[in-house]
């Protein structure tokens, strides 16, 4: 589907200031905050986020649980727990399969916009320039098959950042 790249969109930023209906949470297995994006989440959202995520009991790996935005513009947060990177095969499946289950909620909740961080690229090692491939394709082939959501944007955190996914989306996807 030609347009499906027109879908995706990078930004170079902080994601808990982006103002759509859902942003994507890089979460821990406790779904409690901790550090990175997913500190920086909790702490603009409230307590309240803190409150709903312990209702949740947890969350494995590639796969995607829903709370609400509280205190952040967005209206929703999709947390998903990515791997810890340790070069193996199945790395590359529970990435794919974080990006599939948030776009999935998206999609059963009709969203029009999601935001995702680089999912495991920060405290959990991911490569970015590995991680971008399976994040743009997986994205790419969802948009194609899906409606909802309307448009995907990765919310980068350096210009770095920015130009691999530019660089990997100009490369792979058609």
């Amino acid at each position: 589907m030609k347009e499906t790249p027109e879908r995706m969109k990078f930004v170079q930023g902080d994601i808990t200031r982006l103002h759509i209906e859902a942003i994507v949470n890089a979460a821990n297995r406790t779904l409690l905050g901790g550090g990175g994006v997913d500190g920086a989440i909790h702490r603009a959202a409230g307590p309240q986020l803190l409150e709903a995520c312990r209702a949740l009991g947890g969350c494995a790996a590639g796969e995607a649980k829903l709370t609400r935005g509280y205190r952040l513009p967005a209206r929703y947060i999709i947390h998903t727990v990515g791997p810890v990177y340790r070069g193996m095969p199945e790395d590359a499946r529970v990435l794919a399969n974080c990006y599939i289950n948030c776009l999935k909620l998206a999609s059963q909740h009709r969203m029009k916009g999601i935001a995702f961080p680089a999912i495991s690229c920060g405290l959990y090692g991911y490569p970015i320039s590995e991680a971008s491939r399976i994040a743009l394709s997986t994205t790419h082939e969802f948009l194609a098959q899906n409606p909802f959501p309307k448009n995907a944007i990765f919310v980068l955190h350096s210009q770095a950042d920015h130009e691999t996914y530019q660089d990997c989306l100009n490369r792979n996807v058609e």
